[in-house]
């Protein structure tokens, strides 16, 4: 399975949403899938997000919505479509949609919270957005073939507290809207509600940072890469994961300054560490066992 897909079945598994949020993801699923269009059908390869949408759209239109299988050489795939004309009428009732537009926009009416917004933007990516194996590049993307969508996206993503900074850029017959830096990709995920996926992209940054200083070391041996590697990023999750939950507070005051440095310089060595803090290799790493254990308790 696709790191993409990891991350649409972690967005599919969401529960507990506010009602508003549920209306503004089914509006952004059917916003970004054309299925306000008369005839229009949504195909994905996705089985678990078909059913999702279709579920969604009946729960909160009211309209019948099918989710079908549809025949291809390659690979089986998935269908979403309404039942009949009356359907598609009803659900542009409801969403306040006009007929067919040259230039669709997106209706902030259902966007006014924050946790609408991202419930919003959640339901975008399921259909139109992907997003590239962290270990391979850091590339985020929303596309649509319609331009005043992708410029209302931007505009969204843009209009963020934390600053996306998302670009667009045209490509065969879509626009896109995409991010290409590791952070922010990780900070959007976050928003949209993929935690865990959000954390594997960042040992995955993580890995290929160590792993790339560590390739620089030329008078290390191959074995100590790993090991260096592997115990730098089990420590720096480690003290993410207690700062996360509790603050640098956890940390007795002797351990902070040490799981801070890790923190900051997930590639230092030992020894490197013990030189910066003026202590002893043997010094150091006993703290940071003394950090693990506080982390593993």
């Amino acid at each position: 399975m696709s790191f993409a897909s990891d991350v649409k079945k972690e967005l599919l598994q969401i529960e507990k949403k506010a009602s508003c949020c549920e209306l503004a993801e089914c509006y952004g699923m059917l916003r970004f899938s054309r299925l306000f269009w008369k005839d229009a059908e949504y195909h994905t390869e996705n089985g678990l997000l078909a059913r999702h949408f279709a579920e969604t759209v009946s729960a909160q239109a009211g309209v019948i919505a099918e989710a079908g299988t549809v025949m291809r050489r390659s690979s089986p795939a998935f269908s979403v479509r309404l039942a009949g004309e009356a359907e598609r009428e009803r659900l542009l009732s409801v969403f306040g949609e006009p007929e067919e537009q040259e230039t669709p926009e997106i209706r902030m009416a259902f966007l006014q919270k924050s946790c609408c917004q991202a419930a919003f933007l959640r339901g975008a990516f399921l259909v139109c957005g992907t997003v590239s194996d962290p270990y391979k590049e850091y590339h985020l993307e929303f596309a649509t073939p319609h331009a005043s969508l992708a410029s209302g996206l931007f505009a969204l993503i843009s209009g963020m507290e934390d600053g996306m900074q998302p670009a667009l850029a045209a490509r065969k017959n879509n626009m896109l809207v995409y991010l290409k830096e590791s952070e922010r990709i990780a900070d959007l995920l976050t928003y949209l509600g993929a935690h865990s996926s959000a954390m594997e992209l960042m040992q995955a940054k993580m890995f290929k940072e160590v792993r790339n200083y560590v390739n620089r070391k030329t008078n290390f041996e191959t074995a100590n890469i790993s090991k260096t590697v592997s115990a730098a990023i089990r420590q720096t999750e480690a003290i993410r994961r207690v700062m996360e939950t509790s603050g640098i507070e956890a940390f007795p005051e002797e351990l902070r300054e040490l799981a801070l440095l890790r923190l900051e310089n997930p590639e230092m060595s030992l020894r490197e560490m013990a030189e910066r803090l003026g202590l002893s290799r043997s010094g150091v790493n006993h703290r940071m066992q003394r950090i693990l254990e506080i982390a593993h308790t």
